[in-house]
């Protein structure tokens, strides 16, 4: 039976994140899939890195994970695109968030600045006046492309730091064998970790029902547009909008949020969860989104497999209503995520088991400094 250090169940952002610091500390680092490659949260989502966005220690490991990224970047190409991330603002409440968050960014170093709104409209020709008050921009963030990221980090990896690999490896069992741990897949082919991470999102029901059962942890159930190329429009960057200053975590904390209303016009896509980004791909292609439904992790299949039309039309009126450049669906999709209202869920199966999941939508933007202080904390070695 093969040995290793460590042996990570789930081979998305987060569980690839803490095999290369594991790695890069000196372990032995066995990488498992159930899949043939990664098909999940990792790939379903928009491929923005926006440390702005996060609030209290996730900030923090967002803005460290910025850091990895440009250091791996500078090896490997990950896709990284270093084009900033700007929140326009729709109204004189979305402005007063945007000077609260700059003032408070501006107070601990993270750069940033206030565009006006001729300099958004000159910065994002395409962007309709009539929409815009002003934005704030955020030079230093990043944007991948989801669906090439992961694989260009598992082979970095693998030839970097001798990882080893194993997609299409579902793991059926994992055992505390007294030293370490006992994982079994489906073949009934066995490693002996040191120790064993899981990181399944909430897949982690298959292996261990009874602690998802009282874990708390919900699904997020997200419809996402992706739109055919336009003739020589140009979309640097992360761009996050009205109904986005609204959501995230960050503008939550500004003082004047508690007396922030909803107008009657934006209800039905709050109810919804909807809040408008856009990022354009390398091929020129637009992904659009997003939306949010729930349901407990026991009862995820409620959420359903398919997208609704009436979602979609609602994201694409008001995406309408901030560009005015032609939007031509040609792919919408369903991504699910597991959260938690703990903003993580960690528990130790045994003192050589952990389980790691319910990091929600922070994943691609904090991923990887969160993983860096997991495996220093759990493992004890230096990163």
């Amino acid at each position: 039976m093969l040995t290793y250090d460590l042996i990570i169940v789930g081979a998305g952002a987060l569980g690839t994140f803490h095999a290369y610091h594991a790695a890069k500390a000196g372990l032995r680092v066995l990488l498992l899939e159930k899949d043939r490659y990664p098909i999940q949260a990792t790939v379903r989502n928009f491929g923005q890195v926006v440390p702005s966005g996060l609030a209290g220690r996730w900030f923090d490991y967002g803005r460290r994970s910025l850091e990895i990224y440009q250091r791996i970047q500078q090896e490997t190409d990950l896709t990284v695109r270093a084009n900033g991330t700007i929140y326009i603002a729709s109204d004189n409440d979305e402005w007063t968030l945007a000077n609260e968050l700059y003032d408070r960014y501006r107070q601990i170093g993270y750069p940033c600045s206030l565009l006006t709104k001729a300099e958004c409209l000159d910065k994002y020709p395409t962007l309709q006046p009539g929409y815009v008050v002003g934005g704030l921009f955020f030079p230093d963030e990043m944007s991948v492309e989801p669906e090439q990221m992961i694989h260009r980090l598992i082979a970095y990896v693998q030839q970097k730091y001798s990882v080893e690999y194993r997609p299409g490896s579902a793991v059926i069992d994992v055992q505390p064998d007294g030293g370490g741990a006992t994982v079994t897949l489906s073949n009934r082919q066995r490693f002996q970790g040191g120790r064993v991470l899981i990181c399944g999102g909430h897949e982690v029901r298959l292996l261990y029902p009874e602690i998802l059962a009282k874990a708390g942890l919900v699904v997020s159930k997200l419809q996402m547009l992706l739109a055919e190329p336009v003739a020589g429009l140009q979309l640097p960057g992360n761009i996050l909008t009205g109904l986005t200053i609204r959501r995230y975590e960050s503008f939550q904390e500004c003082p004047s949020y508690a007396a922030i209303k909803t107008p009657d016009s934006l209800a039905e896509l709050k109810k919804w969860g909807i809040h408008i980004l856009f990022k354009q791909a390398i091929d020129g292609s637009i992904i659009v989104g997003d939306s949010h439904e729930y349901a407990d992790a026991t009862q995820a299949e409620d959420l359903g497999y398919h997208t609704q039309d009436y979602i979609n039309d609602l994201m694409l009126a008001e995406a309408q209503r901030i560009v005015s450049f032609p939007i031509t669906i040609k792919k919408a999709w369903a991504g699910f995520y597991s959260q938690t209202p703990a903003e993580i869920f960690e528990y130790d199966v045994d003192p050589t088991i952990r389980i790691v999941t319910g990091i929600g939508g922070k994943g691609m933007s904090s991923g990887a400094g969160y993983a860096e202080e997991s495996i220093r904390q759990w493992l004890g070695v230096y990163v």
